[in-house]
């Protein structure tokens, strides 16, 4: 048991005084006496707690699902040994579930004038910032019969970041990006190409790219090579209104949307482009600005761990007025939001003049595949209305989609696995035709 001090001294003077008033029970109160004197005495034994001095360190983010180790450091300043049983508390998000009852728990031995570690692994479930409570330790006596208690505020803070799950794709987007960059031949011509080398025409070249000139000073028919422009300009705009707060799977829509961005944000990182943020519902949540090709990844991560879905709608007009004060000159502005009718033809849609006069757009829209399982329903009366609420479903985003493809912006509608990738692909599409 765990006892204070005062109510240890106590209890064992009160069963002394009761054992020599009354001889009639003089041999309980003997024995009722000695354990209550050696509780006392494991009492008095027991290290302090107050005096223990606990830092912590280790480390401060981890990408979600994987595992953070956080050191607990226990310097026990008395000359008493200190025999402890320490609880660290952090908030139940921050542990994987079921795990939190054995992971907070240390046992340490720590000998007077010395110091101990102990572990804590946390395995965050949610992105943002977890922070430490509580570190709980009770000194126990060397009978274990009684301990000393108390707690210390220990400040420490671990930041679970977005997991990347995309970064799978990067390699095989960067071997299509090294195509594009010269290194093989790139058939397609545009606006945004610059000349890069010539080379043998072979079959199945556009014939438009002969240099008939070159070719001319050669035996053999000569073709120029085009390479993407560099330096380009990406505006990455996450819309975290009420739509990114929408379940699909086990996850909002707003978690596959960063993924996605992630995916873009590598990708034309090394391509040499500059890619900038904007999180923005009612109000900007979150914006990164001209950093380094170094730094983006990991100043995008930070930023993106602490968003979350607001509950109201999206203020279109602000939003697109804060996206054209952030892109001044021609750019890609990657809109990742909803394909909602309502949202889009009261609010974006008529915005979209604004933003296509001067910068190439793309809306990037997480589908629910669950649809598809619902369109396909049929053998009851519920599967059936549920296929044509789907279906009717399905139809209104192509239709919406339709409407924005005509107002010239490029549209994607994919489900949560599918949707990074196609982002990816989409850029790399863009970047060959020139039109970035």
């Amino acid at each position: 048991m765990a006892l204070t001090g005062r109510t240890a001294l106590i209890a064992a003077l009160g069963a002394l005084f009761v054992g020599l008033l009354l001889p009639s029970w003089t041999g309980i109160g003997a024995v009722t006496g000695a354990v209550l004197l050696a509780v006392l005495v494991d009492l008095v034994l027991a290290a302090p707690v107050r005096s223990l001095r606990i830092a912590r360190g280790g480390d401060t983010t981890v990408r979600l699902g994987d595992t953070a180790s956080v050191e607990l450091t226990v310097s026990n300043t008395s000359g008493r040994p200190l025999r402890a049983l320490v609880r660290d508390a952090w908030a139940p998000s921050a542990w994987r579930p079921g795990t939190s009852g054995t992971a907070s728990r240390h046992t340490l031995a720590v000998p007077g004038g010395e110091r101990r570690r102990a572990v804590t692994v946390l395995t965050p479930g949610r992105r943002g910032d977890h922070h430490a409570h509580r570190v709980t330790v009770r000194s126990l006596g060397p009978l274990g019969l009684a301990g000393r208690q108390g707690s210390h505020h220990v400040p420490w803070t671990v930041r679970a970041l977005p997991p990347f799950n995309s970064r799978k794709h990067l390699p095989s987007r960067l071997a299509r990006l090294r195509e594009l960059d010269g290194r093989t031949s790139v058939l397609t011509r545009g606006q945004g190409t610059e000349f890069d080398s010539l080379r043998e025409y072979l079959p199945g070249d556009d014939v438009r790219s002969i240099d008939w000139r070159a070719s001319a000073r050669r035996n053999t028919v000569a073709v120029r090579t085009w390479r993407p422009e560099r330096d380009r300009h990406i505006l990455i705009v996450l819309d975290t209104g009420r739509t990114s707060a929408g379940r699909v799977g086990d996850a909002p829509r707003l978690d596959a949307a960063l993924d996605a961005a992630l995916l873009l944000t590598a990708l034309a990182t090394r391509a040499g482009d500059r890619v900038d943020l904007l999180a923005h519902d009612a109000r900007k949540r979150a914006s990164v600005i001209g950093s380094s090709p170094s730094e983006i990844l990991p100043s995008f991560t930070n930023a993106m761990a602490l968003l979350e879905p607001a509950l109201h709608e999206t203020d279109m007009r602000a939003l697109v007025s804060t996206a054209l004060t952030m892109a001044p000159h021609r750019s890609l502005v990657v809109l990742l939001t909803g394909l909602d009718a309502a949202s889009v033809e009261d609010g974006l849609r008529p915005l979209l003049p604004l933003l296509t006069k001067r910068h190439e757009v793309v809306l990037a829209s997480v589908a629910d595949p669950h649809l598809d399982v619902l369109a396909a329903g049929r053998g009851t009366v519920e599967a059936v209305y549920g296929a044509a609420a789907a279906e009717q479903t399905r139809a209104d985003r192509r239709h919406t989609a339709d409407r924005l493809t005509r107002s010239g912006v490029t549209v994607l509608d994919a489900p949560p696995a599918q949707i990074a990738p196609a982002l990816a692909d989409t850029y790399l599409a863009l970047k060959a035709a020139g039109r970035l």
